[in-house]
């Protein structure tokens, strides 16, 4: 097999430097008309027949020999025994990585709060878990047991009383590893299904399948069409893009530690993102170098290759200043400050999902076993949006308790700003409460 990468090459010193980086960074998750369609018409049978369509569905899709939905359901034994299938260094990597994410997302557990006014009104903020969440894992060989840690735990954490999830099992493959890593995330039930008819058997429920409040996890074009049609019915995570990795390095780290950092999200799919931000020109020549010696030592070196030239770069700028500029422009998912004090830059960093600090943090200690979450804004959405965590299987309550004195004197504002708006019967419900100089 023969490889070669002609990886971009740009100069923010450019003029049109701008326009190039825009175009390198374009990515439209989009469906054509016919997924579309596709998924509209799985979803509608889904909710019309239920079981029965997620049975012809499955064996449709997956060549799954399934005669009734019992065939595709799981029980806690099942997850149990995977467990005793895995190798040990295989149960022992999963038991720590669970307990390194576990003890991360306990720090972002939300308490209930109130204080009390001085003239006694409370007010306050009720935090309360969602009942159920359903978590959407991908089946067969792309199977990604460090996705079920990190999407089930924080839910567990949150309090979540139920997660159910769902993974397709093509021909009847089943993930030994996927299925272990789902019993010590504490996944309480399993369904073998995947596809748009799994998002909508969690978003509408099935005579089986339990509705849920929340959809959780990655998926192909299909999942992510789904998730987009089911929003609103239930929650979503996200609507992810490619993985993607902006590497910003002063010069000093082993080119060929870059160069795999690099590949380590290139080869998830062709349209992976790989960037590299340097203002050494000649340490830029070094790791495309490092990229021609290694790329062909990899098993999915062409994965990795189509994504290095279709959407990959070294950017060379005048500064470490400018780099930082660069890097919040992209706003990457997976962001690593690959420079010998990287807390000095840390406090200009606005944009990126997650921040990888110093030249011995890979990003791909992130990915498994770190303790933060791997599920990251993609394409941008890092200028507005934040990892996976405890918060999103959160939900919060206003509490409000007015004394007889705090209702009289918040409904004479009450009333001028509802009088204000036309809404007579806003400021007259405010007003009943308003006391009197004799205190009725």
């Amino acid at each position: 097999m023969t490889v070669s990468t002609a990886i971009a090459r740009l100069n923010a010193a450019d003029q049109d430097f701008a326009r190039h980086l825009d175009h390198l960074l374009s990515w439209e998750s989009v469906s054509d008309d016919a997924v579309n369609q596709r998924v509209l018409d799985i979803i509608k049978a889904v909710r019309e027949r239920g079981d029965a369509a997620l049975v012809e569905f499955t064996q449709r899709f997956d060549g799954v020999d399934a005669k009734s939905i019992d065939d595709l359901i799981l029980g806690r034994e099942r997850l149990e025994l995977a467990l005793t299938r895995i190798t040990a260094p295989q149960r022992e990597a999963l038991e720590k990585a669970a307990k390194r994410v576990r003890v991360y997302h306990e720090r972002q557990k939300q308490d209930s709060w109130q204080y009390t006014e001085a003239d006694g009104t409370v007010l306050g903020q009720k935090v309360t878990p969602l009942d159920r969440a359903g978590l959407y894992v991908p089946g067969g060989k792309a199977s990604y047991p460090s996705s079920v840690l990190m999407n089930a735990i924080p839910a567990k954490v949150a309090g979540v009383t139920e997660v159910v999830m769902v993974v397709p099992t093509p021909r009847g493959e089943l993930n030994e590893l996927v299925l272990a890593a789902a019993c010590i995330a504490g996944v309480d039930r399993v369904f073998t299904v995947g596809g748009a008819q799994a998002v909508a058997a969690l978003a509408y429920g099935t005579e089986s399948v339990p509705k849920v409040d929340k959809i959780v996890g990655p998926g192909n074009i299909y999942v992510a069409t789904a998730k987009r049609h089911v929003f609103g019915q239930v929650g979503i995570d996200m609507i992810a893009g490619p993985s993607e990795i902006l590497v910003v390095c002063d010069g000093q780290t082993d080119p060929d530690w870059i160069a795999m950092d690099l590949f380590s999200q290139a080869e998830h799919d062709e349209d992976a993102q790989a960037i590299l931000v340097s203002p050494d020109a000649e340490f830029l020549d070094r790791v495309a170098a490092s990229i021609d010696k290694l790329l062909p030592t990899m098993e999915r070196a062409e994965i990795i290759e189509k994504s290095i030239n279709g959407r990959g770069a070294l950017i060379q700028v005048r500064d470490m200043q400018q780099a930082i500029e660069v890097a919040n422009r992209i706003a990457p998912e997976h962001l690593e400050l690959s420079v010998a004090d990287p807390q000095a830059w840390l406090g200009q960093i606005r944009h990126a999902g997650a921040i990888f600090m110093g030249r011995h943090t890979s990003e791909a200690l992130g990915d498994y076993c770190a303790g933060p979450n791997h599920v990251l804004p993609t394409s941008g959405t890092a200028r507005y949006s934040s990892p996976l965590g405890v918060y999103d299987f959160q939900k919060r309550s206003s509490i409000i308790f007015c004394s007889e004195q705090g209702a009289s004197d918040l409904g004479q504002t009450a009333s001028v700003l509802a009088r204000g708006e036309s809404l007579t019967a806003h400021a007259r419900s405010a007003e009943y409460r308003i006391l009197t100089e004799k205190g009725n």
